[in-house]
C-alpha cells in the first residue's frame, strides 16, 4: 500500500531529528528529539492500523499526526529544510487513507408497509 511508503517517509524524517553522525563545519539541521520520537511512534500507530485493516482509526491517527506537524511548523520548531517534505508527507498520508465504516446491521424482523417492524408491520 502506498500509505506505508508515506509512513516510512515520515519515520525517516522524524529519525533525522534523533541525531546521527556529525560532519565538519556547519551542523546539520535536526528536528527536536521529542518531536521526532513522537512522530515516529504516531507513524508506527498509523501503519499498525493500516495493517489491521482499520482505515478509520488509521485516518484519525494520521490527521492527528498531520495536525501536530503543522503546529510544529507554525511554531518554528522544524528546520526549514524539513518543512516541505514533512508537511507534504503528512498531507499525502491523510489523503491516501480511506475510512470505510462497517456496514449498518439491520434487524431481522419483518418490515410492514409503514416501515415499522413488528408482526403485522406495526399495525397493518
Amino acid at each position: 500500500m502506498r500509505g506505508r511508503a508515506v509512513v516510512a517517509t515520515l519515520a525517516v524524517l522524524a529519525a533525522a531529528g534523533c541525531g546521527g553522525a556529525r560532519q565538519a563545519a556547519a551542523p546539520e539541521p535536526k528536528l527536536p528529539r521529542a518531536l521526532a520520537q513522537s512522530w515516529a511512534q504516531q507513524a508506527d500507530a498509523v501503519a499498525a492500523s493500516i495493517d489491521a485493516g482499520d482505515g478509520c482509526t488509521a485516518q484519525l491517527r494520521a490527521v492527528g499526526l498531520q495536525t501536530q506537524v503543522v503546529q510544529a511548523v507554525d511554531g518554528h520548531q522544524v528546520p526549514r529544510r524539513f518543512v516541505e517534505p514533512l508537511v507534504a508527507a503528512a498531507n499525502d498520508l491523510v489523503a491516501r487513507i480511506a475510512c470505510t465504516p462497517a456496514p449498518v446491521v439491520t434487524t431481522h424482523g419483518k418490515q410492514g408497509k409503514n416501515g415499522k417492524h413488528g408482526k403485522n408491520g406495526g399495525g397493518d
